[in-house]
């Protein structure tokens, strides 16, 4: 009896352990732990906005990065434990589970940040904000913000008591707006000069995941890998710094939530948020960091120590970019060959710059990601995940399956010389559902 082959997992959206830069961190480590004057502190609680020189750092490095007209101070920079807990220790600060009308995600979404939502008291109050190859439905939404004040109307009052650190926003929206997951899809600059001016009329706070901008190539594989890209375009929260003479409010209309998970490893657990300088300092007030000051006190010392010399731009650009950028283009050509002469399409398809962890495709008319996923994990060896999953929870105003054709695969997690074969065994899994269904509807 022959042995079971091994599953190819295409769903997983973790990075490959081969790229984790696990000689710097233990360099890092010892450094830390040998210098007083750093390990002390660093053991010790620290402060609410975090570790100062990690601060520092990341601001000079945003600055070079995304090139704004000024360059960013470190008071706008508040240490966080990673994307998915700020989202958490925003939503504490910033939004009321009376006041805040709704949260809007733009569609389809990172499927996990629809649980912090519904822990902070938004349960059944998630709407979808469509987005495709033509941009962000804005119409759609600035109608959905109107109708939902109508429904509201004057006098609300917050459940929480006023803070004169920070402020309670109306609405929230959530996005990823570049190289989003699961789409890929990067929002155009004009979307997101529209999308500022609309949360300056709303009250409406633009909280966006900014965990892919690193991590960008050229779509075609023909064309050189530039050792020294520079940020696509604008972030939302670069826009509300300087759109129309700045922002609306102390505390401005948009957050950057940024992390190191996907470029030095996601157990490090340390992140940053950007936003004007009052709204850092209101977050780094969150009760979580007021009981014991930053989270990930200690790896962020660690963090710092990748900055010296540069290393952890040069890890980006030797290390990550281009093992990225060589699996991503295996995976396409794969998908070339085995799945789009099936009837398989790549709707978004085309940008001459991709990047982050995702390919999103979309499935022959006749499948449905529910049915073929299944069957693909347990008769092909090959696990990806179904479109449904990345739907808005729960959303009254959206039809159930809006994402039911397609599935998402992640370049990231599997080794390179399997992806080619687990998009083949897809391939297969495609056309066997196939088949049955042709045969069935004769």
């Amino acid at each position: 009896m022959g042995t079971e082959p091994t599953v190819i997992d295409l769903f997983c959206g973790w990075p490959n352990p081969a790229l984790l830069p696990t000689a710097a961190l233990s360099t890092a480590f010892n450094t830390v732990m040998a210098d007083p004057s750093i390990r002390t502190p660093a053991l010790m609680y620290g402060p609410d906005e975090g570790y100062h020189p990690l601060r520092e750092h990341i601001a000079q490095w945003l600055t070079s990065y995304y090139k704004p007209e000024d360059l960013i101070p470190s008071s706008r920079i508040c240490i966080t434990g990673g994307a998915s807990q700020n989202l958490a220790c925003i939503l504490q600060v910033f939004s009321d589970p009376i006041y805040t009308r709704n949260v809007w995600m733009v569609a389809p979404t990172y499927h996990l940040a629809c649980r912090i939502f519904d822990d902070a008291g938004f349960a059944g109050r998630l709407r979808a904000v469509p987005q495709d190859e033509h941009g962000l439905d804005l119409g759609y939404l600035r109608r959905e913000l109107v109708a939902a004040e109508e429904r509201v109307g004057a006098g609300i009052h917050p459940l929480k008591p006023e803070r004169p650190w920070g402020r309670l926003y109306k609405h929230v929206l959530y996005a990823t707006p570049t190289f989003s997951n699961p789409s890929t899809l990067t929002m155009s600059l004009a979307d997101r000069e529209n999308l500022i001016r609309l949360a300056r009329e709303f009250d409406l706070l633009v909280i966006t995941d900014d965990v892919y901008d690193f991590l960008q190539w050229p779509s075609d594989p023909k064309t050189p890998l530039n050792r020294d890209a520079e940020a696509l375009l604008p972030r939302l929260v670069d826009v509300d710094r300087y759109l129309d003479g700045g922002p609306a409010n102390p505390c401005g209309n948009a957050v950057s939530n940024g992390s190191f998970s996907k470029l030095i490893g996601p157990g490090i657990r340390t992140g940053w948020a950007e936003g004007t300088e009052d709204f850092a300092y209101g977050l780094s007030q969150a009760g979580c960091q007021r009981s014991g000051g930053s989270p990930s006190h200690f790896s962020s010392a660690m963090v710092d120590q990748l900055f010296h010399q540069g290393f952890l731009q040069t890890h980006i650009d030797q290390v990550l970019r281009p093992a990225y950028a060589s699996r991503y283009h295996r995976m396409m050509s794969a998908i070339e060959e085995h799945l789009l002469p099936l009837g398989a399409t790549l709707p978004f398809a085309g940008p001459s710059v991709a990047g982050g962890y995702f390919i999103w495709v979309a499935l022959p008319e006749s499948l449905r990601a529910s049915d073929l996923v299944p069957v693909a994990l347990q008769e092909h060896h090959v696990k990806v995940a179904a479109g449904d999953l990345f739907q808005v929870q729960r959303d009254p105003a959206r039809g159930r399956n809006q994402f039911g054709s397609f599935v998402r695969l992640c370049v990231a997690w599997e080794q390179e010389q399997h992806l080619a074969e687990g998009v083949r065994r897809l391939g297969r899994a495609i056309r066997q559902m196939t088949a049955q269904s042709d045969s069935g509807s004769r």
